[in-house]
């Protein structure tokens, strides 16, 4: 061997570490250093040649240099949970850190509410989900192509329907649940088991709304699909479709006598429900208008330029922007419930993978929901109960602690 070749094998065998993940001992610096990576959640080495813990403070005297330095790092351990961040590994069922985990090791914040089950099945996102009030059973579409039905006592999945395509969305009314998919939407009668296809959309169906017998499906050429309610033998009549919007019509919500549609343009249009005309355009967001929601006198929109914005009739009787809440990341989701106590709550789903409760119209934060990817879809249902889907495919059931009543002093 040359004195070249030796030199080289000496430097590598300096590098590496012992069998028993000791360091050599011309480099121990790197084993005082703690992971990055490992800080972040991310690392997958194994040894690793950085540290997978936080240093050990040894204290000497109170105004030691280690002692101060340790309170530091419990302080940013604490400051890190308390600003709620998912351990990644904790989601899959890999931390080892157990307490001592910077990260978060729960799926949400908060002490008024709880995750009762996640129900496993879709393997692609979950595009809607819809509680027939005349059924005991959970009805949940996604991108994998299935329709799957939910016994609601049981938590099993009882049937499923190849679709053969997307779910752009699912909602219901009566016994009616409705299936957005791409140039159709299938109508399922729950009671009878009839099926309906309705055609006539163009693209993908991303949203739809049910108000005073008229189904309204808005789809990716911009056009919302109308139809009305009409005989047993011919359930649905095509009506003239809504023509304005030049892009995609991401959602659709109705309020009072009034059909809000949002699109990939940022804008929101406002349509009369009796005279099926366009009576407003919104310039509303800087990117698409995801999700709407009606509440109380207030129309509320979200968008994935990160805002949240609540809207209402000014005297001119216009919509006029009233408020705007700037959020960490794009807004998915917007869906409006009430607590155990019967004070309104919005949930709004974020992209950075969390779901934020605020107290309406306060806006004050009541807790966060956390998920390994972006919520896609907020259901009610009756008794406290919510559900949540993700973009995995993940249906979450949670519900609100019913509220103890409060016991009367007695007479001394």
């Amino acid at each position: 061997m040359t004195l070249k070749a030796a030199k080289r094998v000496s430097d590598r065998t300096d590098k590496q570490e012992n069998f028993h993940g000791q360091r050599a001992h011309n480099a121990p610096s790197a084993r005082t250093k703690v992971c990055s990576y490992w800080l972040a959640g991310i690392c997958n080495r194994n040894p690793c040649r950085f540290l997978h813990r936080l240093p050990t403070v040894h204290t000497v005297t109170s105004g030691s240099k280690n002692t101060a330095r340790g309170e530091r790092e419990r302080k940013d351990v604490s400051s890190t949970k308390a600003q709620g961040s998912l351990c990644q590994f904790w989601a899959l069922g890999d931390c080892v850190k157990g307490d001592s985990c910077r990260f978060l090791h729960s799926w949400f914040q908060g002490s008024d509410f709880a995750l009762l089950t996640k129900l496993e099945g879709h393997r692609k996102s979950i595009s809607g989900i819809a509680l027939p009030p005349t059924s005991n059973k959970l009805y949940s579409g996604g991108r994998d192509g299935m329709l799957r039905i939910w016994d609601c006592h049981s938590g099993m999945c009882s049937e499923f329907i190849r679709l053969g395509a997307e779910v752009g969305s699912v909602i219901c009314e009566g016994p009616w649940v409705f299936v957005g998919l791409p140039n159709s939407v299938k109508a399922l009668n729950t009671e009878s088991g009839s099926t309906h296809h309705l055609s006539g959309p163009v693209g993908q169906v991303l949203a739809m709304a049910v108000a005073r017998d008229t189904l309204f499906a808005a789809t990716e050429d911009g056009t919302i699909r109308v139809w009305k309610a009409g005989t047993l033998a011919d359930p649905f009549l095509s009506r003239v479709p809504l023509k304005g919007h030049s892009c995609a019509v991401m959602s659709l919500i109705i309020g009072g006598n009034r059909l809000y549609s949002g699109s990939v343009d940022g804008k929101i249009r406002v349509w009369d429900i009796d005279t099926l005309t366009c009576i407003e355009v919104l310039h509303a967001h800087t990117d698409a208008v995801t999700s709407l929601l009606c509440w109380d006198f207030c129309l509320l929109s979200c968008s994935l330029d990160g805002t949240i914005k609540a809207w209402v009739v000014s005297e001119g009787g216009t919509l006029e922007d009233i408020y705007t809440r700037k959020e960490d990341a794009g807004v998915l989701v917007l869906c409006g419930m009430h607590d155990s106590e019967a004070k309104p709550i919005l949930l709004s789903a974020l992209k950075d993978n969390t779901v934020c409760l605020y107290d309406l119209p306060s806006f004050a934060e009541r807790g966060k929901l956390f998920s390994r990817r972006e919520v896609t879809s907020i259901q009610v249902g009756p008794g406290g109960l919510f559900f949540t889907g993700d973009a995995l495919g993940t249906l979450s059931v949670w519900k609100w602690h019913a509220v103890e009543p409060k016991q009367q002093a007695s007479d001394p």
